[in-house]
């Protein structure tokens, strides 16, 4: 499977990588079940949590064994 990157879209995200939602549940991006989140970038998600984007796609891939 292919690495998450920052330009991903949440819901493909949550959607293709088993453990992804719970993931990002543990950074503080609650935001895996709000329709609008599920349509923008990781990156645009990730600010909005005042989180930086490839920092989230970079623990995504650590915690999922994408790395």
């Amino acid at each position: 499977m292919e690495k998450i990157t920052k330009d991903m879209i949440m819901g493909d995200i949550v959607r293709n990588y088993a453990g992804a939602s719970m993931a990002l549940m543990n950074v503080g991006m609650g935001c895996v079940s709000c329709p609008a989140a599920l349509s923008e970038s990781l990156e645009n998600a990730s600010m909005v949590h005042g989180l930086d984007g490839q920092e989230v796609a970079n623990y995504l891939n650590e915690q999922l064994n994408l790395a």
